[in-house]
């Protein structure tokens, strides 16, 4: 098959291009901003500043990689809207989230009105641009209703959540859609100019994410004080990611909205060959092989907050509208992600950018 995700296609795309990115300062945030960066685009930053004394962000010194970075809250609605009104961009990244599942658990109404209700406010004020614009929403895989029969889920599946932010997530879906179908509708388009797209991805695995409960940041943490990894899930199964993937496709679909905005205003999966599936378990012990050094031991608790233990995507709609697959398999992404925080001699940004180039190159 072809590599449609390819340097010289998305520099064509996004160079000297305007682009607002919410959540820049993230674990995603930041890689895609280093490729925005490279591929020539002048972005505007919106987020809160970064949690850990450790990021990535502040590693790679992101503010250096921004036209402008923007240290406020998505729930300010009034401070969003003018910035990214201002600013007139050609693209709408909205990344800024609270992403985390055990954390949703613990504070469950701010997860629904930063996920929920902080999406509302960007496309509220993607209303009020006057230029021609590609808005593309960052969901999660984690937005289907999901009875674990281990079949893969596709676009039109029923939404749902058990936990809040799952369920948060599939709520800024149907907030999109609302906003899509009323104020963006492609029976319209000539007079609004906007193209609206969710895209929904999970599991997704690189250097430099130090997040609390993500199970790589977890084995880092644990090996780097000398510590057992412990595993809460062993046996559950995700389709992992290298980070690169989703975001090549995020790439991708931006650039394909401009050229035909009312096919793709709409949702997409972003996952893996679902026939490539490992537990967590297989995870750690690839990790701790690739890294050097490491154990592991089994933590399950049957009373822990509930936790989905299957989720796969169907990602042919992708395949079928934009020609997008992903290119990396589960193995070669925890390795990628074990090499890179093994590797304590080269900075973080240079670390991101050899992955960067091998990978659109």
């Amino acid at each position: 098959m072809e590599k449609v995700v390819t340097e010289a296609y998305l520099r064509k795309a996004y160079s000297g291009k305007r682009v607002f990115l919410t959540g820049h300062t993230g674990f995603k945030g930041t890689w895609l901003l280093q490729i925005l960066h490279w591929l020539g685009a002048n972005v505007k930053g919106y987020s809160l500043a970064p949690e850990k004394d450790i990021d990535l962000y502040n590693q790679i010194s992101g503010d250096k990689l921004c036209y402008s970075s923007v240290i406020a809250d998505i729930c300010d609605k009034q401070k969003l809207q003018t910035e990214l009104v201002r600013y007139e961009p050609d693209f709408v990244i909205h990344f800024a989230a609270q992403p985390l599942v055990r954390r949703g658990y613990d504070m469950p109404s701010y997860t629904f009105m930063v996920n929920a209700q902080g999406t509302a406010h960007v496309l509220d004020a993607m209303r009020n641009l006057p230029n021609t614009s590609a808005g593309i929403m960052i969901t999660t895989d984690k937005v289907y209703d999901n009875p674990e029969r281990g079949i893969p889920f596709a676009e039109d599946d029923k939404l749902g959540g058990y936990d809040p932010y799952s369920a948060s997530k599939a709520a800024a879906e149907i907030v999109i859609d609302s906003y899509r179908r009323s104020f963006f509708n492609t029976d319209t388009y000539t007079q609004h100019r906007k193209s609206i797209a969710a895209a929904r991805a999970g599991n997704v695995i690189g250097g430099g994410d130090y997040s609390d409960d993500r199970i790589v940041a977890d084995i880092v943490r644990a090996i780097s004080h000398g510590e057992t990894v412990g595993l809460r899930n062993p046996a559950s199964v995700r389709p992992w990611q290298h980070v690169l993937e989703p975001l090549g496709a995020y790439l991708l679909l931006g650039a394909q909205m401009m050229e035909q905005p009312t096919l793709h205003s709409t949702a997409y999966n972003f996952g893996p060959d679902p026939d490539d599936m490992l537990t967590v378990e297989d995870l750690t012990k690839i990790f701790i092989a690739e890294y050097g050094t490491g154990a592991y031991k089994d933590l399950t608790n049957n009373s822990a907050p509930h936790e989905a233990k299957l989720l796969l995507l169907n990602s042919n709609k992708a395949l079928k509208n934009m020609g997008w697959k992903g290119m990396l398999d589960g193995r070669t992404a925890i390795e990628w992600t074990a090499k890179w925080y093994a590797d304590k001699h080269t900075p973080a940004h240079q670390k991101c950018m050899q992955q960067i180039e091998t990978y659109f190159g």
